[in-house]
């Protein structure tokens, strides 16, 4: 571990011209030819800073997508997310940082791969899925985003990208995918490969997973498309067991590269944040209870002041939670079990128990064959054998009791409620997917002030620094989304996909 420690330190100094900066002129700027970087350091720079630091971590994963979700709750008001309420760099955190970081290696990395006489293909393809997997958060995230003109400033000269339609965006993904699973013919990255070792059939497996993920995200804009994409995932061969999911594993340094960062905000021995605020959320706790669920011990601990399990309702405050008849204390609801955001926890992108509940929704939808009993178990079973990559087992007893009493019902909101169970720390997924189907039942909160006038909020807004400097761009991507003037109320508006 000391010698990755040591290795991506020097990755840091290698990257040093691509640090955080403001403006698209400075983020697609590359001073340096891209053939000064070793493309296989730069490549595992881009998978670690597409896993993120503190920063974005803290404030879209967190502060916003965590509490909007209702896996956690919070009283404090800087917490957004939990009220509806607006802040402009906590919004924009992780286009600010994939677009002044991860974006613009990507695209050099690229460049570098296909213009090399002799480069190994699967180099290549491993590359163009990472591309899709930074991108796919992205648009999910903000709607309209610069896509295809993105990164390029050092190579084409393009300082003001254009915003691509959400809907072009998911068609290039799938394209994309689609051509690099194929192209996975070589040696690879190896080691310099975080999430596999190298691995080239768990890529294909993780590639077509992705397809299967992003052919159901239009189930409801383009439902032909979907089901389409959706065959061939499948005819390519998802991911088989919970051995195969996708993540990153982090050590405990160096901090804002290769811890988690996640981790860094909620690991109160080794991380930096020191974030005491957030607890389990009344929506997780009072379901998990209802159904015996053995995840509720690995989530949470029980609360300070005693007593079983108990969820913080979203929505309150420091003034407001004195009224609320579960607990008038923080110290009264179950807290997040520092075992599983440990700096050095792994950091979750996909899981084979998301693939087998999109299999059964796909079989429900009569766009798959197969018995979607079987491939929701299986989902289940899988969800709760993952928490093992965090050093939680639960036993196969506990879930063997589990499954037998909670059996498949044969609706889409089990299967929604399930799905949201299995991406928890995943928040990115668990948004898109509630905004994509309606499950789980969330229940809206009303906070004065909040700014989507008590619906929980549909997306992210950009960096309003970004749209003031790529301003004619930005103009036709907000009227092409029926954005206003005000960014906060962008936070009410759906992205195309979300019908």
């Amino acid at each position: 571990m000391k010698f990755i420690k040591y290795i991506f330190l020097l990755v840091a100094l290698c990257t040093v011209q691509f640090s955080c900066d403001d403006g698209f002129d400075e983020i697609n700027t590359n001073p340096n030819a891209a053939n000064e970087i070793n493309p296989d350091f730069q490549f595992s720079y881009c998978q670690l800073t597409t896993s993120g630091e503190r920063y974005e971590n803290w404030r879209a994963v967190l502060i916003y997508s965590s509490v909007m979700i209702q896996h956690f709750a919070t009283t404090c008001g800087y917490w957004n997310g939990d009220k509806y309420t607006y802040n402009a760099g906590y919004s924009s955190s992780l286009y600010d940082r994939n677009y002044t970081n991860t974006i613009k290696n990507m695209e050099d990395l690229l460049n570098t791969l296909r213009t090399t006489d002799g480069a190994d293909q699967a180099k290549l393809a491993m590359a163009r899925i990472w591309r899709v997997v930074t991108f796919h958060r992205m648009t999910d995230m903000y709607g309209d985003v610069p896509y295809s003109e993105a990164g390029k400033g050092f190579l084409e000269g393009i300082d003001k990208p254009k915003f691509d339609p959400q809907s072009e965006i998911y068609a290039d993904m799938l394209k994309e995918l689609g051509e690099a699973v194929t192209q996975l013919n070589g040696t690879g990255f190896g080691s310099a490969d975080f999430l596999y070792g190298g691995d080239l059939d768990k890529w294909r497996k993780f590639g077509n997973s992705l397809m299967l993920r992003l052919g159901m995200r239009l189930s409801q804009v383009d439902p032909a498309t979907a089901q389409a994409m959706i065959s061939k995932a499948i005819a390519g061969g998802l991911m088989e067991s919970y051995m195969d999911d996708a993540f990153i594993t982090h050590t405990n340094g160096p901090e804002g590269i290769n811890m988690n960062g996640v981790g860094e905000v909620l690991d109160l021995v080794n991380g930096s944040g020191g974030d005491t605020c957030p607890r389990l959320s009344q929506t997780l706790v009072d379901w998990m209870t209802g159904t015996s669920d053995p995840r509720l011990d690995v989530l949470g601990v029980t609360p300070v002041n005693g007593g079983p399990h108990n969820g913080l309702p979203n929505g309150l405050d420091a003034t407001t939670i004195v009224n609320n008849p579960t607990g008038t204390s923080t110290d009264d609801f179950s807290r997040i079990n520092p075992a599983i955001v440990k700096v050095s926890s792994p950091m979750m992108f996909m899981t084979y128990a998301e693939t087998q509940f999109l299999m059964a929704e796909a079989i429900l939808r009569g766009w798959a064959s197969g018995d979607a009993a079987t491939h929701y178990e299986n989902g289940v079973r899988a969800a709760m054998k993952s928490w093992s990559h965090y050093g939680q087992d639960i036993d196969d007893a506990a879930i063997d009791a589990y499954v037998a009493a909670n059996p498949f019902d044969g609706t889409m909101k089990q299967i929604g409620w399930q799905f949201w169970a299995a991406t928890i720390l995943n928040e990115y997924e668990a948004f898109s997917n509630w905004r994509r189907t309606g499950y789980p039942d969330l229940v809206p909160v009303n906070y004065p002030g909040n700014v989507t006038n008590g619906q929980i909020p549909l997306r992210l807004a950009i960096s309003q620094g970004d749209a003031t400097i790529n301003d004619a761009n930005w103009e036709e991507a907000k009227s092409r989304q029926g954005l206003g003037d005000d960014f906060g109320s962008h936070l009410k508006v759906p992205v195309w996909w979300d019908k």
